[in-house]
């Protein structure tokens, strides 16, 4: 395993809840702490789908890398914000169909560095990256020597854009401007895939943005509408089928609930785009 440069962590702070622990605890995780079970348990008063999502959404992970690995040979994958390793994590799944591909995780929470150091460590194609994932030229500077540019990549922002504020500052993109200058770094014939929580329920927005903006000491964007997540494709040909939907439509293995049985507070939604220049 390869290691990046110049961290950016510090302790893990057991005093207020991480989003990445508390998808942890979601998916029956056991990496976590009171304060994040504490705070998973009051977002899921505000939307009781929230586990069923979180476990949706890990399926559509699983889904699409062994796609974009077996059927369009991609054998390069860089996943922003990767969250604590778990089954099934990107480099199984890819090296399953593609056994010398090569995964970058980029995230910049001391305990996910701390589990992802130990875990991959014996793993030679895989590389991770102790930062902000915001940090586009410094990412891809970091992985000149162990990515090749000039080949398709892979860029995954998989339910972690509702991390990301708005507008959190200079030099802080917004996740739409994110998408853009990440676009414009992969070559043509790369795929980006997004997914994030979206709501047109303006209580459940308003109620789970502003809970997890306590929870993690404003560390935390909010959630958005399904017209929202749409522009952050707007440079990219969305592959269609299925186009963007909710992420249990996207190729399911197995027939799909129907919507009388399907969450009604809030959804995980996005889908794949290409990069063609």
């Amino acid at each position: 395993m390869s290691h990046g440069e110049k961290p950016e962590t510090h302790g893990i702070d057991t005093s207020r809840a991480s989003a990445a622990r508390m998808y942890d605890w979601l998916l029956g995780g056991t990496e976590n702490y009171q304060v994040d079970r504490d705070a998973c348990v009051t977002l899921l008063k505000i939307a009781p789908s929230t586990q069923q999502l979180a476990r949706s959404n890990r399926d559509f992970l699983r889904r699409v890398v062994r796609k974009l690995a077996a059927e369009r040979n991609i054998t390069q994958f860089l996943d922003h914000g990767s969250g604590l390793p778990t089954q099934d994590n990107v480099h199984e799944i890819v090296q399953q169909a593609r056994p010398g591909a090569k995964v970058v995780y980029v995230d910049n929470d001391p305990m996910v560095l701390a589990h992802a150091n130990t875990y991959l460590d014996d793993n030679e194609n895989t590389m991770v990256l102790d930062y902000d994932m915001r940090r586009t030229r410094a990412i891809r500077e970091a992985t000149k020597h162990f990515l090749d540019w000039t080949q398709p990549i892979a860029a995954l922002f998989i339910s972690v854009l509702h991390c990301l504020k708005d507008d959190a500052g200079e030099h802080q993109p917004s996740p739409a401007e994110l998408i853009e200058a990440v676009t414009r770094e992969l070559p043509s014939g790369s795929y980006v895939v997004i997914c994030q929580l979206v709501s047109d329920d303006q209580q459940v927005r308003d109620g789970v943005t502003e809970l997890m903006k306590q929870v993690t000491d404003d560390n935390w964007g909010r959630v958005r509408t399904t017209d929202e997540v749409r522009s952050y494709f707007s440079t990219l040909e969305i592959e269609n089928p299925p186009g963007l939907v909710d992420v249990l439509d996207w190729w399911p293995d197995t027939q799909p609930p129907p919507a009388d049985r399907r969450p009604s507070d809030w959804v995980e939604w996005g889908g794949v785009g290409r990069v063609r220049k």
